[in-house]
């Protein structure tokens, strides 16, 4: 009985860290949910931004996924729960910064970009933890189980900003309260875990000749990625001029049909290669691309609305095409090791173009109206498209190991 002590202590620890990661996840879903929704109305109607002045700010905003990696070192000293406990705080303080200073423009800056620097770094923290409460036969169901939660909160923080959004009209300070009051609470979750093991792993990054093809995926996928983030919004806030709540609407649309598209992606990978979903999501971002760029040539209001609508949910869905770029680098991988640092070069090397994009999108936007952004865009997804057709045919494979190539 005393030799199984350790191991119901361990199992009854285990249950109550996962319990606790649960919440935080849940909170920080809830909280995402609602901020991700109306930040760029809260621009819109605080500051009546340009598109060319609505890119730029994409700069300081996408800069700290840049230094993820920097600030992961900086905290080499604290175990994984914690740096959550302080990417946590750090979301929740930026949030109610806005709320407090938001419509200062420097104190927005400063605010925004607190809040950016916690969101980016939770990004590998919630996996690694994920991961390490993950254990055993029932990894994927565990894995899923904190997925689903993420999802299901925010589908609850965009439900709020529905009621608060639609009744209260355009409160943005209480909203952003809420959710910044919210992700502090997740700090407190984290702060309740035990796992004074876990630390976050510094990957170190890995440059080789041989996964060229995967950095320059990640690079179209950083251009891809950052039109749609910042312009698709922006031609329903600045163009038709909606409100926030219907972004909570769309994002609630968006989520449920996730929870079915996202597994049958992982089996198209798995059934078809990688070549072929990717080629397929060029396909679709082309067709997206078309919809933006001319919708508001239709002549019935409403019918433009709906397609502008459907480009929006049908590009938040291919976002999970992001799984066969990474099932690609997996099966390309000369040593098993170089998976995780090359997977994390690939994140920088998107970042890089997320932060160059948006200004040049704006500046065009600007000169020629927003049209020409998507029809560029639209030329990158054919560029996307030759550039893919390169990729081997079939699905997961490995290639034989190799020692040239160099790590930086």
């Amino acid at each position: 009985m005393n030799a199984a002590d350790p191991t119901r202590r361990a199992a009854l620890s285990g249950r109550t860290n996962l319990v606790f990661f649960l919440i935080a996840i849940s909170l920080l879903g809830m909280a995402g949910g609602m901020f991700d929704t109306t930040f760029n109305n809260f621009l819109s109607d605080t500051y009546n931004l340009g598109a060319d002045k609505r890119g730029m700010l994409e700069f300081p905003r996408e800069l700290p996924g840049f230094l993820t990696a920097l600030f992961a070192g900086a905290l080499f000293f604290l175990p994984e729960t914690r740096i959550g406990a302080a990417c946590a705080g750090a979301i929740g303080l930026g949030i109610l910064g806005l709320a407090w200073r938001g419509s200062q423009w420097s104190s927005m800056l400063v605010f925004m970009v607190l809040w950016s620097i916690g969101s980016h770094l939770m990004m590998p923290v919630r996996s690694s933890l994920g991961m390490a409460l993950a254990q055993g036969d029932r990894r994927g169901a565990r894995l899923g189980e904190i997925n689903g939660a993420g999802i299901a909160a925010g589908i609850v923080g965009c439900a709020f900003v529905w009621i608060v959004m639609r009744y209260y009209h355009e409160n943005y300070t209480l909203i952003f309260v809420v959710a910044g009051g919210v992700a502090l609470a997740a700090t407190l979750a984290f702060l309740c875990m035990r796992m004074p093991g876990a630390h976050l792993q510094r990957p170190k990054f890995v440059w080789r000749r041989a996964y060229w093809r995967y950095y320059v995926l990640e690079f179209f996928f950083g251009a891809r990625k950052q039109i749609f983030i910042t312009f698709g919004p922006w031609v329903l806030v600045r163009i038709f001029h909606q409100p926030a709540y219907v972004f909570a609407q769309l994002w609630i649309i968006a989520a449920v049909l996730g929870m079915v598209v996202q597994p049958l992606l992982g089996r198209a990978i798995d059934r078809f290669g990688q070549r072929t979903v990717v080629l397929t999501d060029a396909v679709c971002i082309f067709f997206v691309c078309i919809g933006y760029g001319t919708a508001h040539l239709i002549p019935d209001q409403k019918v433009a609305l709906l397609l502008l609508c459907s480009c929006l949910v049908a590009d938040q869905l291919l976002f999970g095409t992001g799984m066969a770029r990474d099932t690609y680098m997996a099966s390309i991988a000369e040593r098993p090791e170089h998976i995780a640092p090359t997977l994390s070069l690939g994140i920088s090397i998107n970042h890089v173009v997320s932060m160059s994009i948006p200004t040049l999108g704006g500046l065009l936007w600007v000169r020629y109206g927003h049209g020409a952004v998507f029809m560029a865009a639209a030329g990158i997804a054919l560029v996307l498209f030759v550039f893919a057709l390169g990729m081997p045919r079939g699905g997961m494979r490995r290639a034989p190991q190799a020692n040239n190539g160099a790590q930086v």
